[in-house]
């Protein structure tokens, strides 16, 4: 059973910083200093879960342009089982349950092969398409 939640524990953060590692720098070849960044502790982390077995991660933080969804990751063995979408729904009901993020614009930069994920959760495009350590992205709003 796929589960989402978030997470602030360490140990799980470590799970979660290996599973971005997996897909982003090692699958996708992105550079380790553009995976982690100044935002690690100042954002929302999430993990989600295949029984026992960590299998995606996500996170979300404010910014002057309002909710910033990132960093979602599943690694290739759980592809395709519904693991973005636990993801996906845990980060909006997370936000949603916080008072201060009331009618603030969500949004995110996808990896246009993600575009039908965040299009499920009323994600739509806006803008042009952008490339981003070299994978094309598009920024879509809610």
């Amino acid at each position: 059973m796929i589960r989402a939640e978030q997470t602030s524990d360490k140990e799980v953060l470590k799970k979660v910083y290996d599973i971005r590692r997996e897909v982003f720098i090692d699958e996708q070849n992105v550079p380790e200093e553009e995976e982690y960044d100044q935002y690690e502790d100042s954002s929302y982390h999430f993990v989600a879960w295949d029984d026992q077995v960590p299998c995606g991660a996500a996170r979300w933080r404010e910014t002057a342009d309002g909710i910033k969804l990132e960093r979602f990751a599943v690694i290739k063995s759980r592809r395709g089982k519904g693991v973005g979408s636990a993801l996906v729904k845990a980060v909006l009901e997370h936000v949603a349950s916080l008072p201060d993020t009331e009618g603030k614009k969500l949004y995110l930069n996808a990896q246009v092969s993600a575009m039908p994920l965040y299009a499920k959760f009323d994600f739509n495009p806006e803008g042009e398409r952008f490339m981003e350590c070299d994978i094309e992205h598009q920024k879509m709003v809610r």
